[in-house]
Parts: structure tokens; C-alpha cells; sequence
């Protein structure tokens, strides 16, 4: 994605002209000007005239207007594809744009535009997700942005003092997670906050059935580790130093108490924060372990406390033979298998910090991530920073829950 295409496919596979392809790019720079200067009259100049298109020129003024108090730095696309029939075209483009103050890389989102010739020049009737691609947050209506101290929160459908409080939670959060973690980090979070699960699905690309249980999500990609691939989180962004977005599913944190709310922003502000620690080397139990260990750090609730599931299932007898595989993360499967592969990776990691130390246990999560590829990493990680090897490791974390949660 980024590269603009030599060979641009047209209509019954010839190439489209040279002409065409480099004229839709100059509308498009329009448009993305129009965005970055906050002109609306420009950006409604780039759409298809009434006599061409009746509407477009309505519904472009009504799109930008949703994206006008969104606090930009930066805006482009660039054309990847593109399929000409005569005075229609089809273009494939990545959009690029970044959040003022917040983003340190661009996020990166496919986009398929739709556009129409009319009187020698070209428009846009229609800019929409790419397939398989998620909405962006203005897409789905007018956005009101709340900026606290270490945060900016963005939220389509929600009251102004809704994200006040969604905003004070993650003001909260990072200075916990700095404690936690260390300072080399920004220290900043944006929130998203749209008006339901289903909203919340359109902007992770995905079926709302499997987050309907799930308060939050971070999206981003995880470094790439040496000789291996990026490990996306749940959706969005891209770009070796990542834009993060925590995003929230309102049906699911809105029945949380004020503890719970306040675990989950800040799990999900140290995703944030380790992001660039976290590779395809990292496994989840210690990815979401580690955060999970964040979340509970200094609250003084016990682990029978805040792992019920696995406490149900040491006192009944089964202690997990091993840690969690990746695959019980899933979010369609069983809520119970997934809070016990939460749970389990949390106190493998309160472990650490208990009988190693809190500084160790960033240490060992810093070393597995900077490992060339998964396999071995933990391994590696376990004897260089904890001088044990991942069998010793299995035997003290299944006696460890048998002494906390028997």
C-alpha cells in the first residue's frame, strides 16, 4: 500500500490512459486540500455538480462537516488502482492522515472512490471503505472531540460530558502506565467512542457478533520482528512507529462500574504504550498478560478476585496444563475459554513481577519482542532476563495458581 501503480488496469483489462489516472490524482489532491486548509467550498468543489449527480454536492458538505472538528496534521491520498468506462471511473487509493498532536506515523486506510467526467473534468461521487477495510469515525456522523490532559477523545452519538468521562479515565490511565512501563512513550492516547457495537464493528471491519462482550479494543500494528511480519492488533492503523487508537464499544463499557471502566483504559493504554516493544515475536498471553497486569497494578484487588473463571476451574481440579495458545484469544469462541487465557496470561505476568521484580518483567517483555521470530523467543527472553527456561517456568506459574486461586 503507498506505491503508486505503473500499470493501471482500465476497462476490459487495457491500461488506462496516462491522462486519466493523472488527473483523477490531481482531484483527489484537491480534495485532500480542501481537508488539510478546512475549506469546505473546496472540498465541495471536488464533488459532481447537480446537473451532473444530484445530492453528491449535499452529501459531500455534510461529510466534511463531520470531519471538521477533528484536529488534523495531515491528509493525502494516493492512487493505487484504477478501471475507466468512459466517462466513469473507479479508483482504488490509500488514504493517509494523521491526528495533530497525537499521531507520530500516519494511519494508512484503503479507500475505493468513485468518480464521473462532466464538462472535461473529473469529480468524486462516492468515497468509500475499500473491501474489508473499516469505516472511519466521521462516516458514521458528526464528530465532537474532547482533548484532556494526555488524551484527546473523539465520539460520534455521545454527549459532551460522556466523553469528558471517557477522557478523565485515560488521563488517569497513562500516568499509570508510565509508572508501570517507563517514559519512552509520547504518554498520549486518542479514544474512540461511537455510538454502539455495531458502529464500533464498522470501524474494525469486522462482525459485531465478535465483540459483543468486549469493552474495548486497541487497534494499531505490533513492530515487525527481524525476519518476520507485522502482527496487526484489531484493526487500523499502520507505519513503523504506529498511530494507536483505543476504541471503545459503548454497549459493553457502559455496564462496567466505575473499577472496571478504569481497568479497561488503562489495559488498553498500555497496549499504547508497549506497541513499539510488541512484535509478531510477542505471544498474547504476554501482550495481553502484561497489559492486564498494568490494569490491576495498585488496585489491591487479589487474583481470586480478578480471575473467576480460572479460580472455578483451579478449584474444580484443572489447572491449565500450559499457557495460552494465541488461538484462545479468539473473540468469537468460548467467553469463558477467553476470560481464562486473559486471566491466565495476567497472573503468569503477576508472577514474574512477584518473585523477579516489576523492572524484570518490562525487561523480559522488551527481550521477546526484540527477538528475531516467535519461535525461540521466549525461550531466549526466560533465560537471558529470568534464568529459567519455559518448563521450570510452567511448573512455578501451575503452583502459583494453585496457591492463589486453590
Amino acid at each position: 500500500m503507498g506505491l503508486l501503480l505503473a500499470g493501471l488496469v482500465g476497462c476490459g483489462g487495457a491500461p488506462a490512459p496516462d491522462g486519466a489516472s493523472a488527473d483523477v490524482q490531481r482531484v483527489l489532491d484537491r480534495r485532500a486540500a480542501a481537508v488539510r486548509d478546512g475549506s469546505e467550498r473546496a472540498f465541495v468543489a471536488t464533488a459532481a455538480p447537480a446537473s451532473a449527480a444530484p445530492g453528491e454536492r449535499a452529501e459531500a458538505r455534510t461529510g466534511f462537516r463531520n470531519l471538521r472538528a477533528v484536529p488534523l496534521a495531515g491528509w493525502s491520498y494516493r492512487v493505487t488502482g484504477l478501471s475507466r468506462s468512459g466517462d466513469r471511473a473507479t479508483a482504488d487509493a490509500d488514504l493517509r492522515y494523521r491526528i495533530a498532536g497525537h499521531d507520530r506515523a500516519p494511519v494508512v486506510t484503503a479507500r475505493t472512490l468513485s468518480l464521473l467526467r462532466a464538462g472535461g473534468r473529473w469529480y468524486v461521487t462516492a468515497d468509500r471503505p475499500a473491501a474489508g477495510a473499516g469505516r472511519q469515525l466521521w462516516e458514521q456522523g458528526t464528530v465532537t472531540v474532547v482533548r484532556g490532559g494526555s488524551s484527546l477523545v473523539l465520539g460520534v452519538g455521545q454527549s459532551r460530558a460522556a466523553l469528558r468521562g471517557y477522557a478523565g479515565l485515560a488521563d488517569r490511565a497513562v500516568p499509570a502506565v508510565r509508572e508501570a512501563w517507563g517514559g519512552d512513550w509520547p504518554g498520549r492516547v486518542v479514544v474512540l467512542v461511537p455510538e454502539s457495537l455495531e458502529a464500533m464493528a464498522q470501524l474494525l471491519g469486522a462482525p459485531a457478533a465478535g465483540y459483543r462482550g468486549i469493552a474495548a479494543v486497541t487497534t494499531g500494528e505490533v513492530t515487525e520482528a527481524k525476519g518476520g511480519s507485522p502482527r496487526p492488533e484489531a484493526g487500523g492503523g499502520s507505519g513503523r512507529v504506529p498511530a494507536d487508537r483505543i476504541i471503545v464499544n459503548p454497549d459493553a463499557y457502559g455496564v462496567l462500574g466505575s473499577f472496571g471502566r478504569q481497568v479497561v483504559l488503562t489495559h488498553e493504554t498500555a497496549h499504547v504504550a508497549t506497541r513499539t516493544a510488541t512484535s509478531a515475536a510477542t505471544p498474547l498471553w504476554l501482550s495481553e498478560g502484561y497489559a492486564d497486569w498494568v490494569g490491576y497494578r495498585g488496585t489491591g484487588r487479589s487474583a481470586a478476585q480478578a480471575a473467576p473463571e480460572l479460580r472455578r476451574a483451579v478449584a474444580g481440579g484443572n489447572v491449565p496444563a500450559g499457557l495460552p495458545a494465541d488461538g484462545d484469544f479468539g473473540f468469537d469462541g468460548d467467553a469463558g475459554k477467553l476470560a481464562r487465557a486473559y486471566e491466565s496470561g495476567w497472573l503468569a505476568c503477576r508472577m514474574i513481577a512477584e518473585r523477579w521484580g516489576e523492572v524484570r518483567l518490562g525487561e523480559f517483555y522488551r527481550a521477546v519482542g526484540e527477538h528475531g521470530k516467535r519461535a525461540g523467543a521466549v525461550e531466549t527472553g526466560m533465560r537471558e532476563v529470568l534464568d529459567t527456561s519455559p518448563e521450570e517456568f510452567t511448573v512455578r506459574w501451575r503452583a502459583y495458581l494453585r496457591d492463589r486461586l486453590g
